[in-house]
């Protein structure tokens, strides 16, 4: 049976107060379903929330919230004061709610006040969210004031919300494409019997609260039929349990989320989203890049190194590459590919001492771990979530004058050994060493090319994520995908990845972002081979398609370095490239370079305090220690220094989970989906559900939208060089080193399409285009190749002649001439019928006289185009018409006299030839 990701109802929210109560009124993207959430502001210190179960429609929400304000009406006042006496009034509106958090005093509601978005994956829509806004729940009459409240406030409020946190309301980002894909066990297990599957599988409560006070959507029929499993349009709608480790509010919702339904509840992640569409002769492919931040040991460059006791590491993202045919959009029917690698520091304890001012801080070894307990967990969750084998490529520098980098490559060589002698070997942990900062010095050694070997031998080892079995043409071809046969649902086969390649350098910054995009480079030639797009693996550097994946990974490593270093990428891509000057290179790194230490030394620590206060790290309490006198945070990462009893510590040799074999090399998460402690949320519906339907989600059938505005238009909006005409539209195809403009008007371009189509915010909740989002069209080629603040569309767009070898001109007189004639035939014939009277010009005048008088030969009366009666029937033709309407009746009637003598004869002749 189908399973569908389950749609959140509630989309849009406008927040009611009154002095008692807030009321959060929540409905679903066409406003025809509401739900209302009400929350106490009597309460000093306690969150008292209490939801109705009721589902209302427009007329009932009216009523309801009329109800709400005559209650809460104050007394009237004399005619002379104009004070407003409404007990309700409108405090916000909202896309989501972010979650509640309490200092000192009361709690806050922080709420999506404006969102962008930046991304579609299938018809699932992917949002930025743009603006944010914190409420103080108590009303003044309770309010206990702390002389502290104010200044925590404003350290939470350092975390800017509207800088890379992303949210969806119908497609997990905590998990990749091929977890999302990948039905739960339990439903593909005894998907012959859906009626039968008990209540380790299905949250009971959720399906019978959705259909009984859902009444627009089920009829009583409706929900018998589901329940005996007789109708075959029965599905499965699934919402997954996300990944606690990548949703950056799950502190927030601590108090909240068990409270209420799960259609309240909204999962944030953090880190970066991008995409662009790359354009096949006509054929549409969405490329995205999404890149998940992990909100455990998270925190700034210097403060966070290495790992702590649970195997959490320092910079820990998870970056994940889809490639999907826009030419169709579902999941189930759509074609997708994706993946997914990862990159976190050494699994060491290590730090770097900040208080000597020096460049670069020498690095220490904290702590010693010989039995490589921290690392071991890490690996752990690595084989869990992932599958085998797990490549770890290490990019620090294997040999110094003095050590430095050294010390941490020893220490992850040593590491890896010691581990891989209780793991079985087919599962072994495979080490690659890359000293790209030493060979990247060399004037004779291309580091990408060295690179984009390793990347072919990684691809090899870990496949990637195809939804579809192998083309026919590709298995006759002489190149292979690598990966894991597999099947989704209904015994589809499909092509999973098992493993995937860890990356690290020191930062895990400008190296490993390098390191990545060769590998996802060489990811993307390969979904491209797959998809039956290009005839090999091989994709060339300087092409338009190479091009977008650059800049996508170039905008993913800047997002990353400035939430953890500080600055910018310090040294490119196209630095290690050597493909920009050197001068302009050199240049922009020192200023980098500086800018991030200064961040280092000055701003990093009152980062770092709003981290841990945003993630529930730090907790406030009265007469407790203060934020702000903690000599050094680094006892709150690690608890366990306090009593080392609470570390519990695994076997010396057992590092890893037994458990894990049952499905490796298949990552352990995805086979056992839906078991144990992770049973997600399932519900049975028909199809049109408009809960389980992405397609009224996304097309919106029912909405006046305007076409200009669509997000695939706006990801459409693309230059093409200069050269393309002449050369070829193909994005495979390389371009010259001289169409630096052209490749900036194609960057220009597709930044803005992949910044999306324009800010969403609450106030008009309604979606519009930003005009940031046109700046593409202030950027041309000039002749000389230097930009210009000119729009021309003779530079953007091709002539016709140019395309399709015919040019538009002007027609002869005579052609003109001609074709006035005809019209002016058909106007006197139209107008002598229907009695209309035709304006006259000089023209049709001229042309009636050259018209030759047309005489009607039609049976009709009256014949024109506007106006038909029917001609006069005569008797014999009425009488022909009754009898054969009689036979068709009462059947055939009796044989005449005639008739009968006339068989006589040709039987008696026939019998006379015999």
């Amino acid at each position: 049976m189908k399973h569908f990701p389950i749609i959140s109802s509630i989309q849009k929210m406008v927040l009611y107060e009154t002095k008692a109560r807030y009321f959060i009124v929540g409905s679903n993207n066409t406003e025809t379903k509401f739900r209302v959430l009400k929350i106490d502001r009597t309460e000093r210190r306690h969150l008292h929330i209490v939801e109705d179960k009721g589902v209302y429609d427009k007329n009932e929400i009216r009523d309801l919230l009329a109800m709400i304000e005559v209650g809460n009406q104050t007394k009237l006042l004399p005619k002379t004061t104009t004070s407003n006496t409404s007990g309700l009034s409108i405090a916000c509106c909202a896309f989501g709610i972010v979650g509640f958090v309490r200092f000192l005093e009361g709690y806050y509601i922080i709420l999506i006040t404006k969102r962008r978005r930046v991304a579609v994956i299938g018809r699932h829509t992917v949002y930025k969210v743009e603006d944010t806004s914190m409420l103080y729940i108590p009303n003044d009459t309770v309010r206990q004031t702390d002389p502290d409240e104010s200044r925590y406030v404003k350290i939470f409020q350092t975390v800017d919300l509207s800088s890379n946190f992303y949210f969806s309301y119908s497609y997990d980002l905590t998990h990749s494409l091929q977890y999302n894909c990948t039905p739960p066990r339990a439903v593909t297990s005894r998907q012959e019997e859906p009626a039968k599957l008990g209540a380790s599988l299905f949250v009971w409560g959720e399906v019978e609260e959705a259909s009984s006070t859902d009444k627009t959507q089920h009829t009583p029929e409706q929900k018998f039929t589901e329940d005996k499993g007789e109708s075959s349009n029965t599905v499965f709608g699934v919402k997954n349990i996300p990944t606690q480790k990548y949703v950056w509010n799950s502190y927030l919702l601590h108090n909240y989320e068990d409270q209420v339904h799960s259609d309240w509840v909204l999962h944030i992640i953090h880190g970066f989203v991008g995409q662009f569409m790359i354009n096949v002769f006509g054929r549409h492919l969405y490329l995205t890049l999404i890149a998940r931040r992990s909100n455990r040991f998270a925190g700034t460059r210097f403060l966070k190194r290495g790992t702590n006791c649970s195997g959490d590491v320092a910079n820990d993202v998870e970056t994940e590459q889809i490639l999907h045919d826009l030419s169709v959009h579902s999941l189930k029917n759509g074609h997708f590919t994706s993946y997914v690698q990862f990159r976190g520091s050494v699994p060491a304890f290590w730090s770097q001492d900040m208080t000597k001012m020096v460049p670069k801080p020498p690095i220490t070894l904290d702590l010693v771990d010989p039995y490589s307990n921290a690392a071991g967990k890490h690996f752990n969750n690595l084989l869990r979530r992932f599958g085998s084998p797990i490549i770890v490529l290490n990019l620090v520098k294997k040999k110094e004058k003095k050590r430095h980098e050294s010390i941490l490559q020893q220490e992850l060589v040593s590491t890896i050994t010691y581990l891989n002698q209780f793991l079985p070997s087919a599962h072994a942990l495979h080490y690659i060493g890359f000293d790209m900062a030493r060979l990247s010095k060399s004037k004779h050694v291309d580091v990408v090319s060295r690179l984009g070997e390793i990347a072919e031998y990684c691809m090899q080892k870990t496949g990637f994520f195809h939804n579809r079995q192998p083309l026919y043409c590709n298995e006759l071809s002489p190149y292979r995908s690598a990966g894991v046969n597999s099947c989704l649902e209904l015994n589809e086969a499909c092509l999973k990845q098992t493993g995937m390649v860890r990356t690290n350098c020191v930062d895990c910054l400008d190296r490993t972002n390098t390191a990545q995009f060769v590998l996802g480079k060489c990811a993307l030639g390969h979904q491209l081979f797959a998809m039956g797009v290009i005839a090999s693996p091989k994709l060339l550097f300087d092409t338009d398609a190479v091009r977008m994946l650059e800049w996508l990974y170039e905008e993913k490593g800047n997002t990353l370095a400035l939430q953890y270093g500080g600055s910018q990428l310090v040294r490119r891509i196209q630095t290690y490239r050597k493909a920009s000057p050197w001068i302009k290179s050199q240049s922009r790194d020192i200023v980098q370079t500086l800018s991030r230490y200064y961040s280092n030394t000055f701003s990093d620590a009152d980062k770092q305090n709003a981290i841990n206060l945003f993630l529930g790290v730090y907790r406030p309490a009265e007469g407790g220690v203060s934020l702000w006198d903690y000599s050094a945070e680094w006892y709150l990462h690690h608890p366990e220094a306090f009593d080392y009893s609470d570390c519990n510590r695994r076997s010396y040799s057992q590092w890893w989970d037994v458990s894990f074999l049952k499905s490796l090399p298949l990552p352990y998460e995805e086979e056992f989906k839906a078991t144990g402690d992770r049973q997600p949320m399932v519900i049975k519906c028909q199809e049109e559900d408009r809960r389980v339907n992405s397609y009224f989600e996304y097309y919106q059938p029912f909405q006046l939208t305007i076409y200009d505005e669509l997000w695939s238009l706006t990801l459409a909006r693309e230059s093409i060089p200069s050269s393309a005409v002449k050369d070829s539209y193909s994005p495979f195809v390389r371009r010259g080193l001289k169409e630096s403009s052209s490749s900036k008007i194609a960057a220009a371009s597709s930044s803005t399409a992949a910044s999306s189509e324009g800010s969403t915010s609450s106030d008009d909740e309604d979606e519009t285009t930003s005009d940031e989002d046109q700046d593409w069209l202030n950027l041309t080629v000039n002749k000389d190749g230097e930009d210009s603040h000119y729009f021309s569309f003779k530079e953007q767009f091709v002539s016709m002649k140019a395309r399709y070898g015919v040019e538009v001109i002007e027609p002869p007189k005579v052609d003109i001439a001609l074709y006035k004639r005809y019209v002016a035939i058909g106007e006197n014939a139209s107008a002598a019928s229907s009695g209309i009277r035709v304006q006259s010009t000089p023209d049709l005048r001229s042309a009636q006289r050259k018209v030759t008088k047309l005489i009607r030969k039609s049976v009709f009366s009256l014949d024109s185009l506007y106006h038909v009666t029917p001609p006069t029937v005569n008797r014999v033709s009425k009488d022909i018409y009754k009898t054969y309407v009689t036979r068709s009746v009462n059947g055939a009637p009796p044989p005449s006299h005639s008739m009968l003598v006339s068989y006589e004869k040709y039987v008696w002749g026939a019998a006379g030839r015999h």
